[in-house]
């Protein structure tokens, strides 16, 4: 997973269970080119980093599949390849291809620097958190959404279970747009009202939020008579009326 979110240009911060156990990995700088002999991880003056019982990352692996690799970077930021085609690619009869060990080997680079930056760097351990409380967020919202079956999908083929998911999608996506459209509009109308709002209360805003919502009663999909605006904003004194629908 490393891996396969450095070479799409995004960064894998997870939550790491027992971080002090975690193995750490270095690259020899002869694997690299900055060094004209192998060198053992004292030798490369990696210090105290030493005595965390280093390994050492498969650069060779890495170069021999990389254009390979590229192609499946690029299959997946074009959404050209399958789960099942990336799985297939990653592992053959239960055992990890040379593909698949060379995205494991490139991918301990990055985890190497990810468990350091746990463990010396505080701005780095909150941008983590503010992350997880984003997808607690919307797991939160999917849950009141998929009250129906108790969150459960009750279809017992592949297809069904994908159109279940693919309705969830669907109310979660409809939910955030609807939110943005009005919060941005509720925000533009304070501004213009004189209210200063800044950017760090901008910044924690979110569009996870569900208790104006009713997810009980019936469903009308027809749009309302608003051409080219949005409903009127409601004022915050009247936020005991009934609900949204």
């Amino acid at each position: 997973m490393f891996g396969l979110f450095a070479i799409c240009g995004y960064q894998f911060a997870p939550r790491i269970a027992d971080i002090s156990d975690a193995q750490q990995w270095w690259i020899d700088p002869a694997d690299v080119g900055l060094a004209d002999r192998r060198s053992t991880p004292s030798a490369a003056g990696y210090g105290r980093l030493n005595e965390l019982n280093l390994r050492r990352v498969n650069i060779a692996a890495i170069k021999q599949h990389w254009p390979d690799m590229l192609q499946v970077a690029g299959s997946l930021v074009t959404n050209q390849v399958r789960a099942y085609d990336l799985i297939r690619m990653m592992m053959a009869e239960g055992r990890i291809t040379s593909l698949g060990r060379a995205f494991a080997h490139y991918g301990r680079i990055f985890k190497s620097m990810h468990l350091l930056h746990v463990a010396h760097l505080e701005d780095y351990r909150r941008m983590m958190g503010a992350q997880l409380n984003v997808g607690e967020g919307r797991n939160g919202l999917a849950r009141a959404v998929f009250f129906g079956n108790l969150g459960q999908l009750k279809r017992g083929y592949e297809r069904g279970m994908e159109d279940q998911l693919g309705a969830l999608g669907l109310g979660l996506n409809a939910i955030v747009y609807w939110n943005s459209l009005y919060i941005d509009a509720a925000v533009k109308k304070l501004a213009a009202g004189g209210m200063k709002i800044s950017p760090e209360i901008r910044a924690h805003l979110s569009p996870l939020q569900w208790e104006h919502i009713s997810f009980v009663g019936s469903y009308p999909f027809n749009r309302p008579e608003l051409p080219g605006r949005l409903r009127d904003l409601r004022d915050p004194a009247d936020a005991d009326d009934d609900l949204e629908q």
